[in-house]
């Protein structure tokens, strides 16, 4: 291998490493970003490697000079990996298809050129390393067939079927051949040991049983049999098994000190855990959909703890090794490649565990940080290594001696791992402070007051199930300390609140213990995620010979006499753009939609801690046409469970509009087959409390021969309720559900935010035709949508033209409308020409909801 600077075969490497950083970073702001950082590696950096490093081994196997064209096949490799990371995430399937052939083009030259290596070598050990090259090439020649394939667009059925058999093609194929022929040698390479002598033997061997895994984990998953996908998985994990003999004996004889080899070793339990984990999911998911949507999960731990690892352990060795120049200046790159050894393992697979197990979300957020940081340590560890060993070369050329450098402490020195777990307990802190309730740690207490302790422990089995305490009510005695063990049995998150005591909020599946303390006067728990207890989310604890609880209905509703208004004086900070977005040419739509958690204005200098779709109330506006495919992942990224119901498509509500947990995601697909403005929105009960508290927004599907119009603006028009009137975001509270169920709403807003459209008005010319689509969301109010000053000559609402340029259904000329009546959940649009300029107010006619705040202005030059 050339040891100077090769641009295509150095930089690319650099670039992807560096491209995942950043959509790591920035995934929440990216849509398809999982999607994107499994490519960047695998597509990417991984492949890069693999093209680069398999010729040079088997060039050094085989005796042979260095293959002509490399440059030539990396140019076009890179060329194509970026243009299927554009394409796929664009639905520019062409653009995909080009990128998707000149990546198989680069690997199928790859491929023939090993060939003709293998067939003009003289017999020598270790040719099966090269077979397993030709038969990685050859798995991902037909895994990109099926990515591309894939990238077409598929019903969720076949989407799920060739989903599987392109990442098992790929992953146990191109990656996971490509290894176990390479760790024949490099294995005891690396830990600089003796081979075992049946090593070549087993690794011949394993050959044919790693390939019969693939092609019954390919003919399972396109044949629509998991069970025989995951029998395939089997298969090539008993295949890894075989094969895996030839590493335990020099591992026997020199244990893992340096970095390299225990970073391979991390991947290799990574790769274990992947397929384990995806043979899994084959086998309990109820179909192929439900597969697609948790076949993330072991992804993820196949791309970040298997791929991410490899790559890094193979390269910190290889790297200084291949640079060469002496044993001396081998060591001087190998010095930094070690640096911080212990504390980086410790931190990349500690912190993955934080993000993969079922831990509250922040603990999942601060856990993926720690490891994305110390993976990401890499990218300035090999320029210093890199740095380190080519100056040490020229110290050697010009007849000086390099300056040995200390060794570094062993992966297992206890510093390295005191360091190492010390940043997991402090991630996992911060995240548990940052969320209390959802990790259990909020301050408890006990209700006891002047009463005496009788030391009897009263511990009583409580189930949720249906929204509901099962039992209702518990009873003990004065003095008793009451101690509840809790089981989540229902598929939504709750806690239980007794006095000052309270759990975790906890999801489905999971039992925790709540001890109430001294038990002094009857009082009633209930769960206090919002809207539940006002459902009936409540539990009596009776205390005998002491008044009883209030009940459920005896719990006060909220007037809202105070604090409705606007601040005095308050500025508006900004308003939603209403401006409809441009129709895109493509007819599959990809997006992200994260449900969280965040302060937003709901009136000029009034705060409310909202519910969102991506951090905005009402969510992103979908716009498309009859036909068109909407692939929408929905990703709970807040501390209860949340749900998307899109009013757009026709589907069974079982798996599409279930409710996912903090740290869960589900793919949302669905067929555009009628014309409409439709409503999206959260599912989860109380749906009164999450549509007050923001989760809706609107599809626009144009009906078939829409006439062009000069502007389209959008406005959804929704209540909002509120605790209090906060005049900051740090004081901001959440939705009201008393208030919901009463029907009191504070405000009525276009678009979120009441009279937001005052202080920023809708623009037009006069002269231009404005259509305005209007959605109302509700979640309990109807709509009628006015302007003063005009009249509207186009009208349609809920599918079908009410007047059409003034001609109604049946032909009759010159009509005209004043308003568009909606009831909640009712959408359609409205067309007016502005004959004049002037300020023209827009309003909800039912005129208490205007003065609430549906109120804005079109301000026409």
């Amino acid at each position: 291998m050339r040891r100077g600077r090769s641009p295509w075969r150095d930089w690319p490497l650099l670039g992807w490493f560096v491209a995942a950083v950043v959509v790591a970073l920035g995934h929440r702001w990216l849509p398809d970003a999982s999607w994107l950082l499994l490519h960047l590696v695998f597509l990417g950096a991984v492949t890069h490697s693999i093209m680069v490093w398999s010729a040079h081994f088997s060039q050094t196997l085989l005796r042979l000079p260095a293959p002509s064209g490399q440059d030539a096949r990396l140019a076009l490799l890179t060329a194509g990996a970026a243009l299927v990371l554009v394409g796929v995430p664009t639905t520019w399937w062409p653009v995909t298809l080009v990128g998707g052939l000149a990546v198989a083009a680069a690997v199928g030259w790859h491929g023939v050129v090993l060939t003709g290596m293998l067939r003009r070598a003289l017999p020598a050990r270790f040719r099966v390393t090269v077979r397993y090259y030709l038969t990685a090439a050859g798995c991902l020649v037909v895994g990109i067939g099926f990515g591309v394939t894939l990238a077409w667009g598929w019903d969720d059925t076949w989407h799920g079927r060739l989903l599987v058999a392109h990442a098992l093609t790929n992953v146990l194929g191109w990656v996971g051949l490509t290894l176990t022929g390479t760790l024949l040698t490099l294995w005891p390479t690396m830990l600089r040991t003796r081979m075992d002598a049946a090593a070549e033997v087993w690794t011949r061997r394993a050959l044919p049983v790693f390939c019969a895994g693939i092609l019954v984990a390919d003919a399972g998953a396109l044949g629509g049999l998991a069970w025989l996908a995951a029998a395939g998985l089997v298969i090539y994990l008993a295949a890894l098994g075989l094969w895996g003999r030839t590493l335990w004996q020099p591992l026997r004889t020199k244990p893992l000190t340096e970095f390299a080899p225990a970073s391979v070793a991390a991947a290799m339990v990574w790769l274990v855990v992947g397929l384990v984990w995806a043979g899994w999911v084959l086998v309990t998911s109820p179909d192929w959909e439900g597969v697609r949507e948790d076949f993330v999960w072991p992804a993820a731990a196949l791309g970040a703890g298997f791929g991410v690892q490899l790559l890094t352990g193979a390269l910190s060795y290889l790297l200084p090794s291949v640079l060469g120049g002496g044993p001396s200046v081998v060591r001087a790159g190998q010095h930094w490649f070690n640096a911080g050894a212990g504390f980086r393992l410790v931190a990349i697979n500690g912190g993955l565990l934080l993000w993969l197990a079922p831990t509250p979300s922040w603990v999942k957020v601060s856990g993926s940080l720690l490891a994305l940081g110390a993976a990401a340590a890499f990218l300035p560890i090999m320029v210093a290594g890199i740095r380190a060993s080519v100056a040490a070369r020229r110290i050697i050329a010009t007849g000086g001696q390099v300056v040995e450098v200390p060794s570094r402490p062993s992966v297992g020195s206890a510093g390295q791992l005191i360091a190492g777990l010390t940043a997991l307990v402090t991630v996992a802190v911060v995240g548990v402070g940052i969320d209390q309730q959802a990790a259990g740690a909020a301050p408890q207490g006990s209700p006891a007051g002047s009463v005496v302790a009788t030391g009897a422990v009263i511990r009583v089995k409580v189930e949720i199930r249906e929204m509901r305490y099962h039992p209702s009510q518990v009873s003990v005695a004065a003095g008793d300390r009451l101690v509840v063990e809790l089981t989540n049995a229902d598929t939504n998150t709750h806690d239980l609140v007794i006095g000052a005591a309270r759990t975790p909020r906890i999801g489905p599946g999971r039992t925790v213990e709540l001890d109430a303390g001294i038990m002094s006067g009857s009082t009633q728990g209930y769960c206090s995620v919002v809207g539940h207890r006002q459902l009936g989310m409540v539990l009596d604890v009776v205390v005998t010979g002491t008044p009883a609880a209030p009940s459920a209905a005896a719990i006060p509703g909220a007037t809202h006499d105070m604090g409705t208004m606007p601040a005095d004086g308050a500025a508006l900070s900004g308003a939603i753009d209403p401006v409809l977005p441009p129709l895109e040419s493509a007819r599959v739509h990809r997006l992200t939609l994260t449900a969280k958690e965040v302060p937003l204005e709901v009136a000029p200098g009034v705060w409310q801690r909202r519910w969102t779709f991506n951090g905005r109330a009402p969510g992103p506006t979908l716009h498309g046409r009859v036909g068109d495919v909407f692939e929408v992942t929905l990703v709970n990224s807040a501390t209860i469970g949340h749900s998307i119901d899109f009013h757009a498509g026709a589907l069974a509500p079982d798996r599409p509009m279930r409710t996912i947990q903090p740290g869960e995601s589900l793919v949302y697909r669905f067929t555009a087959t009628r014309a409409g403005v439709w409503m999206y929105h959260c599912s989860t009960m109380p749906m009164t409390a999450h549509i007050g508290a923001g989760m809706f927004g609107a599809v626009v599907i144009e009906p078939e021969g829409l006439s062009p119009v000069d502007r389209s603006y959008v406005l959804v028009q929704s209540e909002t309720y509120l605790q209090t009137a906060a005049h900051d975001a740090a004081s901001a509270t959440e939705v009201n559900a008393d208030a919901v169920k009463a029907e009191n709403p504070s405000y009525v807003a276009f678009n979120g935010i009441a009279n937001g459209y005052d202080s920023h008005p809708l623009d037009a010319a006069v002269g231009d035709r404005v259509r305005f689509w209007v959605l109302d969301a509700g979640p309990n109010r109807a709509s009628s949508f006015h302007i003063v000053g005009t009249q509207f000559d186009t009208v349609y609402a809920e599918g079908a033209y009410l007047l059409r340029r003034g001609r109604d259904a049946f032909g009759t000329r010159h009509g005209g409308a004043q308003s568009l009546a909606l009831q909640a959940a009712q959408g359609g649009f409205v067309e007016t020409t502005f004959g004049e300029a002037g300020r023209y107010a827009m309003v909800s006619h039912s005129m208490v909801d205007a003065e609430r705040g549906a109120h804005g202005f079109v301000v026409v030059r």
